[in-house]
Parts: C-alpha cells; sequence; structure tokens
C-alpha cells in the first residue's frame, strides 16, 4: 500500500466525517492507520475541527440517542463508552442529561418485560435478581431497574436483599 500524503489523507477523513459523526479518536485511528505523522494527524484534525467536520458535543448527542434506540444501553454503559472514546465529561454529561426520561423509563421496563418471559429461576426472588443483574449489564442504574422490577413483580420489593 503506498503512502497517502496529507492532503489526500485531508480528503478521506473529510470524506469519513461527513458519512456519519465521528470523534477525534476515531479519525486519529484512521490517520495512524494511513501511516501519517503525528504532527501531520494534528494539523488534519484541527482542519477538520475548524471546518466542522468534527465536533464532538454533535457526536455526543448522536452516540446516546443511538445507543439508546437502538442497543438499548442504559447511562452508564453510554457514558462508559464515551469516556472510551475520549469524549469530555461536560460533553458527555450535557449529551446524557437530554435523555426523556419517560423514554428512558418506558425503554427500561419494555426490556425488562421481555427478558423476564424468557428468564427462568426457582422463585420470584430469584428472577428478580436475574432481571437486575441483566438490567445492570445493560448499563441501567439500580434505582431504576429497581423500580421497573417493582412494577412487574406487583409490588414485591426484593431491593432489600441487595443493600
Amino acid at each position: 500500500m503506498k503512502q497517502l500524503s496529507e492532503s489526500e489523507m485531508l480528503h478521506r477523513a473529510a470524506a469519513y466525517c461527513s458519512a456519519s459523526e465521528r470523534c477525534i479518536q476515531d479519525v486519529e485511528k484512521k490517520i495512524k492507520a494511513a501511516g501519517l505523522t503525528g504532527e501531520e494527524s494534528d494539523r488534519i484534525i484541527a482542519r477538520l475541527l475548524k471546518e466542522r467536520f468534527i465536533d464532538e458535543s454533535r457526536f455526543a448527542r448522536y452516540f446516546v440517542n443511538d445507543k439508546l434506540r437502538f442497543n438499548k444501553w442504559g447511562r452508564i454503559k453510554i457514558n462508559y463508552e464515551m469516556q472510551r472514546k475520549g469524549i469530555p465529561s461536560d460533553i458527555r454529561s450535557e449529551a446524557l442529561a437530554s435523555i426523556d426520561e419517560q423514554e428512558y423509563h418506558s425503554l427500561l421496563l419494555s426490556l425488562l418485560k421481555s427478558k423476564k418471559k424468557a428468564t427462568r429461576g426457582k422463585d420470584d426472588r430469584d428472577v428478580y435478581t436475574k432481571l437486575l443483574r441483566f438490567a445492570a449489564g445493560r448499563g441501567f442504574e439500580t434505582r431504576d431497574a429497581c423500580g421497573c422490577l417493582k412494577q412487574l413483580f406487583n409490588g414485591n420489593d426484593y431491593e432489600d436483599d441487595f443493600e
């Protein structure tokens, strides 16, 4: 594979950013894979930021929306993944604050309802524990999961066992 020039890589990176929202870290990986130096990479990133091909806050909003709606992840997991992508904490907080509470709660409730149908256990407490673990694995807060599980189990509240 031949070495790309800085201007060729700039055009490729701009096309890459135009196809979908990208964060700085994603673009840096592509540039590094093309074999450009750190200095060239910095210039390309600066140009893409200046021309608004890359916008971390816009990326964070879309990331939160996509992961919530399509992957059905909770706030904890979404925040963790954005942190791994190098998104600053103030931008992460702002994007996570845009989540509609009603939609978030109904998503979690529907997830737990469908999972409850397929979950087997010795008794209700065992099923409750498995569903709580499932919700935690998806990145939902324990408080929210317990509230939804309370609804599903007709007011039986086993959360005292976990405190």
